[in-house]
Order: C-alpha cells, then structure tokens, then sequence
C-alpha cells in the first residue's frame, strides 16, 4: 500500500494491517509526520510535534511486532494528545504563555498508558486557554478541516482539526463542559466523554475537578472504542478511578440494538438555540435508531435548560481559585475570554456558587431517573454548524457574554454520566452536524453501540474534509 494513504485510513483498520504485519509502524508514522510537515500550515492543530521520540517508538514497536509481542489494537497507530496532559521532557502548555516553557519530568496517566498499549504518541495538540473556554487560543487558532474560516469547536480545538485532518489516527481530548463533543461535532468526528472516573486524570491540568474526563476523539465509533480501552482503568494516583476492570469496548460494536430504549430529551431538541436544519439532521437520526429496532420516546427534563448556566458557574468559579495567584498578578496575560472569566470567577458571590451546585444536584436526580426508565437520552450535540473565526467581541449585553448557548453538552457533565457525539448529517454550506448520545455512569458500552450501530447505517462518517 502506498505509504501517503496510509493516514486516510480509520485507526482499527491500519491497527489491523499493522497486527498482520501488512503495515509498519514505522510507516505509519512516517506518513503522519510528513502529512504533518506538509499540511499543518492551514490547521494549527498541533502546538508541538514529537518527531524524534515518535520515530523511537514506532521503530520499538515494529520490532516488538516483529517478534511476536503484540500489545493490542493500539500497538504501533500513531495519536495525537491534547496539551493539557504532562508529557515526560516535552513542553506542557495548557495552551497558555504562562506555561509556554513547561516541561513535567513525568507523564500523566493517560500518556503512559498509551505508551504502555503500545500508541506511537505524534505530539500535542493546540486547546483554548487552559481548557476553560470555547474559543480564546493563545498560539494560533486551529481551523475546521471542512472549511478553514471556521472554528473547529473547544477547547479540544486541536485534536479536533488534527484528525479530522488526518494528522493523526486517533486523539485525546478533555471534556468539562463539552470539550470533547463539542470539536467533535464541528469537525465531523466520534467524541466521547467517558463516565467520570472511568479515566485517569492524574496529570491532567485542572478545570473542575468533578466534571473534567479524558476521552478520545475519533474518525469511528470503533477507533473511539480501543482508544478508550487504552486509556481507561484505575490508577492509585487518582484516587477517585475506578477499581474494576476495562471491558473490551470493541465487542460492544454489534450493530443490533433491538429493544433498547431510547428517550428524546424535548426540550433541549425543541430548543430555540436549535436551528432547523440541525434539527431535521437529528430527528432523522433518531427515526434511524427506531427503524434499527430501539424503542424511541419523548421525554421530558426541565432541568435540563438550566445546565449552561449552573456549568458556566463552576466554570468560573474553580478556575479562578486554583489560579487566584495569577489573577491577582498578571491578570493582563490571559486571552480577552478567559480574562474575563477569571475576573467573573474571583468576584461570583459564594450564594451564586452554592446555588450552582445544588442546580447540579437537582438536574442530576432528574437525568438519572430519566435513566432509570431508559437506557441512552438523544438530543443534539450543538444547537448550530461550525460559526466563522473571529476577533474576540466586546461584551456589551447579555447575548454576547457567552458565545456558547447553543452547546448543548453540559447536561451530561453536571449529571456525571458518560456522553457522545457521532455525526449525523451535514448543513446546506457542507458543515457536520452531530447526535449527542448520553447514558447513566458506567454505561459507555451502551453508548458505543448506539453510536456504532447509527453510525454503521449511515454513511456520514465516510465523508472526507475539502481541506484534507
């Protein structure tokens, strides 16, 4: 196989010509790097590229291979991994200058455990101002693969643009608010925001620390699959990962989703923040799952409306303190939005923060009891296509303090549950659209094969970027 078609390839099936020794790792990683080399110009997806400790592993996994020490579906593809995780030596940088310079003399957990799968890591790719919002970067703003004056959605902008780019296999995201799902919709892309717990997050430059998950970003539901299998499992470094074992996310992919139950959160689908065509993107989606043979309901979360709101809270709130010597010193150094934010976060009465969390608490009984009855909720991923890059606006009324209320992700953060996004039709201007797919704690098998079984009937994720 020619080598330059190597990185069009989904990462389980060159995982697959890998195992067979049809495909080095070596090669394989040579064509990303070159693509790399040659493309990223137009991206930005990546703030640093690891050639020399990539080529390393990859030349160490074709000889593991070789000699019959095959370490999983992993051993050998190349991935990217967003900055906000320690890397050993490399420069660590949250995408923020205050620590363009970082270098952690260890890895955090998800790294490593990449590495211990065997995954050639390709470097680190670009994010919002330390993951905290959608939209401020501080290097150079990735750009969406689909059309390069688009955003390609936070903060995991890059390993969205990355490998909807095809610049990598597979990558890593952070999801607080919607970091993971977000990207991976505007970039037509499988985002999953694992359960809570189910992935380290030692290593892991903080947000909220009771809504922030690793999870992969991905081309198929079935590359997000072993991705997470790589990464998932308990560490004794965070104490609140989970103590039981990884089932193989892969024999989740059946297909048959028959008589699986499935509830179509209302209000977030009727929403105004909704546009028609995402919303006919969608309910077409979802009478898909219902001729695959699931059981579809409406059903009603009131709740559910409020969860931007008390997301935007925590949002402002924990990263201010954990950063409050900052904010105090050299708040002139953070990006306009999260200056913003930060200044917001330091002055937010301690009632509106204690009003936040026990909106969580009320939201997150309502989700789970929907969850009871049924076993995933639908609704969109986000409300609109990819918006056009722009200057930071000014703040001068209400509608234009956020410029995320059409991201309809937080929901499953405040509730605590794993969720997914996976494409689900296109805009009039060519643009992804995403379906949004939530389930209760533990329940990411269930998603996975929702997602994979919509996705299998569907031919949206065969879709190529004009950019790429």
């Amino acid at each position: 196989m020619d080598k330059a078609q190597l990185p069009f390839l989904s990462a389980s099936d060159l995982s697959r010509l890998i195992e067979k020794k049809e495909v080095s790792p070596v090669e394989a990683t040579e064509a990303y790097l070159d693509r790399i080399d040659s493309l990223d110009f137009k991206f930005n997806s990546y703030i640093t590229v690891m050639r020399e400790q990539a080529m390393e592993a990859a030349r160490n996994a074709e000889a593991a291979i070789v000699n019959g020490d095959h370490l999983g579906p992993m051993h050998g593809v190349p991935v990217a991994v967003k900055d906000q995780f320690w890397s050993k030596g490399v420069r660590s940088t949250g995408g923020s200058r205050f620590l363009a310079d970082d270098v952690p003399n260890e890895d955090a957990t998800v790294i490593a455990n990449l590495k211990k799968a065997g995954a050639i890591v390709l470097g680190k790719t670009n994010l919002t101002e330390f993951a905290v919002t959608g939209f401020s970067h501080r290097f150079s703003i990735p750009r969406n693969p689909w059309d390069l004056q688009k955003y390609t959605g936070g903060s995991s902008s890059g390993s969205g643009a990355a490998t909807a780019a095809f610049l990598c296999a597979s990558s890593l995201g952070e999801d607080t608010g919607g970091s993971i799902r977000f990207p991976a919709t505007w970039c037509g892309l499988v985002g999953l925001r694992p359960s809570w717990g189910r992935v380290s997050r030692y290593g892991v430059m903080r947000g909220v620390w009771t809504m922030d998950t690793v999870g992969p970003i991905s081309r198929t539901v079935e590359d997000a699959a072993i991705t997470l299998g790589a990464i998932a499992g308990q560490d004794p470094k965070d104490q609140h990962s989970w103590k039981i074992p990884v089932p193989d996310y892969r024999s989740a992919l059946t297909g048959d989703i028959r008589g699986l139950r499935i509830g179509v959160i209302t209000e977030q689908l009727n929403s105004d923040l909704v546009e028609n065509e995402t919303r006919e993107a969608v309910v077409k989606a979802i009478a898909v799952l219902g001729e695959l043979g699931a059981t579809v309901e409406d059903v009603s979360l009131p709740l559910t409306i409020t969860a931007s709101v008390a997301s935007s809270v925590l949002l402002a709130v924990e990263p201010a303190f954990e950063h409050r010597e900052w904010v105090k010193e050299r708040i002139h150094d953070y990006g306009h939005d999260v200056r913003i934010q930060q200044l917001v976060g330091s002055i937010m009465p301690a009632q509106a923060y204690y009003k936040a969390q026990k909106l969580r608490t009320m939201l997150r009984d309502q989700v789970q009891e929907a969850l009871a009855k049924y076993d995933v909720l639908v609704l969109p991923t986000c409300g609109r296509p990819a918006q056009d890059i722009q200057d930071d606006p000014a703040i001068t009324s209400k509608e234009t303090a956020s410029r995320l209320p059409y991201l309809l992700t937080r929901l499953f953060n405040l509730a605590s549950s794993p969720a997914a996004s996976v494409p689900c039709g296109f805009s009039a201007d060519g643009l992804p659209i995403g379906l949004q797919i939530g389930s209760r704690p533990g329940g990411d098998e269930l998603i996975l094969k929702v997602a994979h079984a919509y996705e299998q009937a569907t031919p949206w994720h065969n879709q190529r970027p004009p950019e790429a």
